[in-house]
């Protein structure tokens, strides 16, 4: 069996500077991915890969078909300002994920330590 892609909204959101889809993927339940996903609709509207978000892909029991939500921005820049960091982190592959989270907590726990070590600064000085 072959998937098909049918569009059942296809909306221009001009003040988030997004296409929001509304698709059914025929005959994909069980075997696609959100990455299979993104490189299927890639290859349909001629866009980059980088600019299409999942939002949601939910199958029914029984049905061979899956419900789906996509956003397609019209820049990397535009979809980094409206989108939560998190939907931008599930998209990378699962090491990566992992090291910029690690890099993160990282800095946090380094600026924590300056804040500390300028305040006990500040206390023997006075």
């Amino acid at each position: 069996m072959e998937t098909e892609i049918v569009v059942l909204r296809d909306f221009d959101n001009l003040f988030m500077k997004r296409k929001e889809l509304r698709l059914i993927i025929k005959n994909a339940a069980g075997r696609i991915t959100k990455t299979d996903a993104i490189n299927l609709i890639a290859a349909k509207n001629n866009i980059e890969k980088k600019t299409i978000v999942p939002i949601s892909m939910n199958c029914s029991y029984g049905k061979p078909d899956v419900d789906a939500s996509f956003y397609i921005y019209e820049s990397e820049a535009a979809m980094k300002d409206s989108l939560p960091k998190h939907r931008n982190l599930r998209l990378l592959g699962k090491a990566e994920r992992k090291k910029i989270i690690e890099d993160e907590k990282a800095a946090k726990l380094k600026a924590k330590q300056a804040a500390l070590e300028s305040s006990k600064s500040g206390k023997k000085n006075k």
